[in-house]
């Protein structure tokens, strides 16, 4: 048996777990700390690695004093983070500017200057294009993409900038203060869009870099996400309260290591997310791109791999918004007294347990309305920073108690649209394992398998899955299981949900109904909402 700390470096906290794992991971305690997201009005999105670090300090500090021995003995430390942050470093590993989040998009200059002239394709010159896919499989064709973000600090914070010693992402700015070791995992590397999947080790790519005016002196060394990449230095173990040279594992990006935390780690096994984002992820073992879709195949924590990855910007996010706009003024009748203000774990239950109590209250359909979830633009199956979220068909007969199922409803049409657009390009599996907050909530998981159509089964510990996957790659590196792929074994399935199908032609009409608003109001979401 191993012992392992595990850390998801999420958008709004982070959750800090520890495991016991042998013939099946169990996890022995968590806490949670959070910290800001700064949403700009100029379509900026940013977040103080400070704050990251101090979460962690905190969290890590509370596990080690009420798990002395266990802390002790650790087998290593791991991660699972948001993705495409871009965190710009100097040579002591602190950040010269505030992270970049993945939902940043204030580099449209940017990418219109260094993404070429025309013809253009997606935003970006066609051959410049070309080049990206044939050698990294993927485009930058998104402005929220890490390169744009890279240019606009490069043009706008100029001081900062010429600071920079190397480009990082989330996990990877935590790791190089744990020990001093500049490294990205290859799904990280992946994520910058300048990863050379053709090359037999892993490197960026040459010649995308010298196409897209990026400082090859900038990418730092990258690793696989089941190696040590250095023990804990001193002064690190010093703040966390853990012992010198604990082993630090790569660990990996939320969009490879949560599909291993649900045990979606065999060939076509589909996997649907629900956190403050949404995905959904079906594992392949062949490279693939929809541009028109802004869907492609990224890199997993398994090197043969790869999840074809659709992503939903907010999905969690909108129940956080019917919490603070809808629920909040009748919260504390229909939780019982819960408290609902002491943390993020409480909060994030409390919604739940709330949501699902409500939610079971509507009719399904919602009478009629409709949720569009995006509230910060939206990536795929369409890219649009000017769509926003809005309900449809609100009558007299509507309440809160629809309005709030329309808002579960409208983010797993999104995830139905998501399967259905994946299974134009490779096979996804005929039951989906479902993680993620959402996945708390029984109603959420029977309302997921209603609009899919597929049977969906939650794993234990659902909200934790990215720390599950996290420390099942330590699990790989120790050699308790042999591979990425076997690890699915460690993972229990808790319940399973079947569809009903007397529903299906309901739910066939609204879903028909939510494909055709963007179009419909694309033109008014341009004028509403551009700059």
């Amino acid at each position: 048996m191993i012992t392992v700390l595990a850390y998801d470096v999420g958008t709004s906290g982070v959750k800090t777990c520890l495991f016991e794992i042998d013939d099946r991971i169990r996890i022995i305690d968590s806490v949670s700390a959070s910290y800001s997201l700064h949403v700009l009005p100029d379509g900026g999105a940013e977040q103080d690695p400070d704050e990251w670090w101090q979460a962690i300090v905190q969290t890590t500090r509370q596990i080690a004093r009420d798990h002395p021995e266990q802390c002790a003995t650790l087998t290593g430390i791991s991660f699972c983070a948001q993705m495409q942050c871009l965190v710009m470093v100097d040579r002591r590993g602190r950040p010269v500017y505030p992270a970049m989040s993945y939902m940043d998009q204030r580099a449209s200059v940017e990418m219109g200057l260094i993404g070429g002239k025309a013809p253009r394709i997606s935003g970006v010159n066609a051959g410049i294009l070309a080049k990206a896919l044939y050698h990294t499989g993927a485009a930058p064709a998104s402005v929220k993409d890490p390169v744009w973000k890279y240019h606009w600090v490069r043009r706008n914070k100029p001081e900062a900038f010429a600071r920079a010693y190397k480009w990082l992402d989330a996990k990877e700015a935590i790791i190089a203060r744990m020990t001093g070791k500049f490294v990205m995992s290859h799904d990280s590397a992946f994520a910058t869009l300048l990863y050379d999947v053709r090359a037999r080790k892993g490197r960026f790519s040459p010649e995308v870099m010298r196409a897209l005016h990026v400082n090859p002196a900038h990418m730092p060394e990258i690793v696989a996400s089941t190696d040590v990449v250095g023990p804990l230095l001193a002064e690190a173990a010093d703040e966390l309260g853990l012992p010198e040279e604990t082993p630090v594992y790569a660990g990996g990006g939320d969009a490879s290591l949560i599909g291993v935390g649900a045990g979606a780690t065999e060939l076509h096994d589909t996997h649907v997310y629900m956190g403050t984002s949404g995905w959904v992820g079906t594992v392949t073992d062949k490279r693939a791109v929809d541009l028109s879709a802004m869907i492609a195949t990224v890199v997993g924590a398994d090197p043969s791999r790869y999840h074809y990855f659709a992503e939903l910007e907010t999905a969690g996010k909108c129940l956080e918004w019917v919490k603070d706009h809808l629920a909040l003024d009748e919260i504390n009748v229909y939780l019982d007294k819960h408290s609902v203000c002491e943390g993020m774990e409480a909060r994030f239950r409390s919604l739940y347990d709330y949501m699902s109590e409500v939610i079971s209250r509507s009719e399904p359909g919602a009478g009629g309305v409709l949720f569009t979830p995006w509230l910060h633009g939206n990536r795929c199956p369409f890219e649009d920073p000017n769509a926003r979220a809005m309900f449809m068909n609100i009558s007299l007969n509507t309440g809160k108690t629809e309005l709030m199922r329309a808002v579960v409803e409208g983010v797993c049409y999104h995830m139905r649209w998501f399967i259905e657009t994946q299974e134009k390009k490779v096979m996804t599996s005929s039951v989906v394992r479902f993680v993620g907050g959402g996945a708390l909530s029984d109603v959420t998981a029977q309302i997921l398998a209603d609009i899919v159509g597929r049977p969906v089964e939650v794993t234990e510990n659902p909200q934790d899955a990215g720390a599950v996957g996290a420390a099942l790659l330590v699990a790989v590196g120790a050699g308790i299981t042999p591979t990425v792929e076997s690890a699915r074994r460690l993972v229990t399935v808790h319940a399973r949900f079947e569809p009903r199908r007397e529903l299906a032609q309901t739910y066939a009409r609204q879903y028909d109904a939510y494909r055709k608003i963007y179009p419909a109001n694309k033109k008014i979401f341009s004028l509403l909402n551009r700059g």
